[in-house]
């Protein structure tokens, strides 16, 4: 009750407060779904009636199409009808990234093409991603009419339902506490940092719920679909690698076969993706995926966020070098931290990403706050991949022969 509650009152304030207009209409929208969410926590609570694990579910269900489905469909008919400010400046990236890849083979525009763009639209012709990002804007591409359901977005949700979907199940049968999968689903899908994302940007969502479904997967040992479902969120982002390092450390623990097949999904898919865009035109991918997130691109990345490595780095003399000398000490903790005390199940392996990332985020110059919804889930998760095969087997002791003392022999008689 408390969570809809709160998300109804941060729905509102953005409607009203946002100077973004997809988020304004997507406040505008979800602000009915969390506050009936609301109400229907609160009819139960008042009933002191402790609801079923299949009520919540659906609870669950239904509060994510009205606050994160329904504003996105609403939003993607009104920019298909022509209407500006319905979709954030990554969904346009992305669908513009798939039409230079049926056309050029690269999503990528280099250096020099996007210097011969106009300056208000440089920004728009970086596509900072992996290759296979490109690949939501193939529909858009190959839809001439442009209608709402070739929206980058449209497609983001299919793949982040079927992701999510496909973990939860996976640890339902491993024997995961429904409860808490029912608390790691609203994680993922209504609160707001994720339903708000989705709705308005969305490309965020299918690489957590990739990494979230490999967590899934290590933890029923399943080392192999690990590795695809990684290798699947890599070839999207960069951000899934930190996951990967972790889970890799994890695997060591369970011997070489769980090393070498977490690292062939995990290793192939993205070379996979790579190698025809380095082909094509290397120049331009290590210009949009390593220059311009550094911050040697022709414009700047708008990602200044007020977080604490940003206020560092803008507010004091060398504040830049100041604060990625905090972000090398935090990720030389994160190292120690994991070579001291390695993960051995996939609750702690999400425990240590979903700290690292935080500190990463915090501290780093550059960054949104959109990002923390990865910390946020891999650290809400770490409470469901804890399984009952995760428990220390306790050796049996072998019982010791009970020895029954023999009778005095009789004296003989006389």
């Amino acid at each position: 009750m408390v969570l809809y509650a709160v998300s109804a009152l941060f729905a509102a304030y953005t409607a009203m407060a946002s100077t973004l207009a997809p988020h304004r209409v997507w406040g505008a929208i979800a602000i009915a779904g969390y506050g009936l969410a609301a109400v229907a926590a609160l009819v139960q609570l008042n009933r002191h009636q402790s609801a079923g694990v299949r009520a919540r579910a659906w609870l669950v269900g239904v509060t994510w199409a009205t606050t994160a489905l329904l504003p996105l469909v609403i939003e993607a008919i009104q920019r298909a009808a022509g209407t500006a400010g319905r979709a954030q400046e990554e969904v346009i990236v992305i669908e513009d990234g798939g039409q230079r890849l049926i056309e050029t083979g690269t999503p990528y525009l280099g250096r020099a093409a996007i210097a011969a763009l106009d300056a208000p639209d440089r920004l728009l012709g970086y596509l900072p991603y992996q290759p296979a990002m490109a690949s939501f804007g193939l529909v858009r591409a190959a839809d001439p009419g442009a209608h709402w359901w070739s929206d980058a977005r449209v497609w983001f949700a299919v793949a982040t339902a079927l992701a999510l979907g496909t973990a939860l199940y996976v640890l339902r049968r491993a024997g995961a506490d429904p409860a808490r999968l029912i608390r790691a689903a609203q994680v993922a899908t209504v609160l707001p940092l994720c339903a708000l994302t989705l709705a308005t940007g969305g490309d965020d969502l299918p690489v957590l719920g990739l990494c979230l479904l490999a967590f899934a997967f290590a933890a029923a040992r399943r080392w192999g679909w690990a590795g695809v479902a990684l290798g699947a969120a890599a070839a999207l982002k960069l951000f899934a690698w930190p996951v990967a390092i972790v889970l890799g450390v994890l695997a060591l623990t369970r011997g070489r076969r769980a090393v070498l097949r977490l690292a062939a999904g995990t290793l192939g898919l993205p070379a996979l993706t790579l190698v025809p865009a380095l082909i094509v035109d290397a120049s331009a991918f290590v210009e949009n995926v390593l220059r311009f997130p550094l911050g040697h691109g022709l414009v700047v990345s708008p990602a200044q966020s007020p977080l604490p490595g940003y206020l560092i780095a803008t507010a004091l003399p060398d504040g830049r070098y100041v604060a990625l000398g905090l972000l090398a000490a935090a990720g030389l903790a994160i190292g120690v931290w994991v070579i001291r005390r390695p993960p051995r199940t996939a609750a702690a392996a999400a425990v240590v990403t979903g700290v690292g990332l935080l500190a990463a985020l915090l501290l780093l110059p550059a960054t949104r706050f959109g990002y923390l919804l990865y910390p946020v889930a891999f650290l809400v998760w770490a409470g469901c991949l804890r399984l009952p095969t995760d428990e220390p087997r306790v050796p049996r002791q072998r019982r010791r022969p009970v020895t029954r003392p023999q009778p005095a022999p009789s004296e003989p008689a006389g």
